[in-house]
């Protein structure tokens, strides 16, 4: 009797927010949850409209679509958010934003969940009066954090090797960049990637990208490396003397080991990357591990992933979304939360 009570205590319980459902969400849900990579021990909770899953399951069937589970075999928190015909794309932004809230709700009253969390449109969140720049602020909001990290992680099928690359900044204009960053931000980011890589490895080997082209060409290409970004990463080193930690590294070669490590077992590996801006982690990432991305935020009191792609609006209700990216939220969630139980980090 205790024991089977046990087995039910450490089921592990994924809480996913299906995102906006015009787009790809409900369709890359119902093909994930299908797939042989999920363990079928997992408990699934799916935030958002159960009327619209089962449609999205009548279509799917009818364009020839096979590989899908039936959203009527699982639990699903249907939220009643009025929808406006008039005005779809404010509905659907409406509607994604208070399926964020309420799966972070869930979340929060279960320890040991995770919460993945399908893609949303900035734009529809705006029009319908929600603002914020993405879901990662959303969430660092509502857990009252102010300093979260995003990292997009990603294993390789070919290798078995996790890369790994978080972002110093994040949603921001470019403009705004060398404005945010600082070298107590440096130091924060570099101990949240090290903290994160320290799962897989005792010692891992870190890197970190330079902002301007050349990692400023020694102050001929932008001064902030000369002036502070070298300083940041030489302190930082000096207090965790055992991570092998180099940089600032010239950006349009940072990642060229990591392109081989992702698709050749001999070759030398590291653990993580810093970069300092948006586009500049993403490109690499998401040129080198194509569907294999995974979006996680670092700092919440629990684990959320995310698949690395957008709602995918030019293809939905087509059948022809790849559900890659979701599997493998799926997957490192829970990966992660078996990974935080043993260290008790969350």
């Amino acid at each position: 009797m205790n024991s089977t009570k046990n087995k039910i205590h450490d089921k592990c319980k994924i809480i996913l927010s299906v995102g906006d459902e015009s787009g790809i969400g409900p369709e890359i849900i119902l093909k994930a949850l299908n797939s042989n990579e999920i363990p079928k021990d997992i408990d699934v909770l799916i935030v958002g409209s159960k009327k619209i899953l089962q449609d999205t399951y009548i279509n799917l069937k009818s364009v020839g679509v096979e590989h899908i589970v039936d959203p009527d075999n699982y639990e699903i928190h249907d939220i009643n958010i009025p929808f406006e015909i008039s005005n779809p794309k404010i509905s659907f932004g409406n509607a994604s934003f208070h399926y964020l809230k309420k799966a972070i709700e869930i979340v929060k009253k279960h320890p040991g969940s995770a919460l993945v969390t399908g893609p949303i449109c900035k734009k529809s969140w705006s029009l319908a009066g929600h603002i914020f720049s993405g879901q990662t602020e959303v969430l660092a909001e509502s857990c009252g954090i102010k300093n979260v990290g995003m990292l997009f992680t990603a294993k390789s099928p070919i290798t078995g090797w996790r890369f790994n690359t978080l972002l110093a900044t994040t949603h921001i204009a470019l403009c705004e960049v060398p404005k945010k960053l600082t070298l107590k931000l440096i130091h924060s980011k570099l101990d949240m990637l090290s903290e994160f890589c320290s799962n897989y490895l005792k010692n891992p080997t870190l890197k970190v990208a330079g902002l301007n082209p050349h990692a400023g060409e020694e102050g001929i290409l932008g001064s902030e490396e000369k002036n502070w970004i070298n300083d940041a990463i030489m302190t930082w080193s000096a207090k965790n003397k055992e991570i092998k930690l180099s940089g600032p590294i010239s950006p349009d070669t940072c990642w060229n080991s990591s392109a081989k490590a992702w698709r050749e077992k001999e070759a030398e590996r590291h653990d993580g990357i810093l970069a300092m801006y948006h586009d500049q982690g993403l490109i690499p990432m998401k040129v080198i591990a194509l569907n294999y991305s995974v979006n996680t935020t670092l700092g919440l009191p629990f684990i959320r992933t995310s698949p690395d792609h957008g709602t995918g609006f030019d293809i939905a209700g087509k059948g022809i979304a790849q559900s890659q990216s979701m599997i493998e939220a799926i997957k490192t969630a829970i990966e992660l939360t078996k990974r935080s139980r043993l260290l008790n980090t969350h």
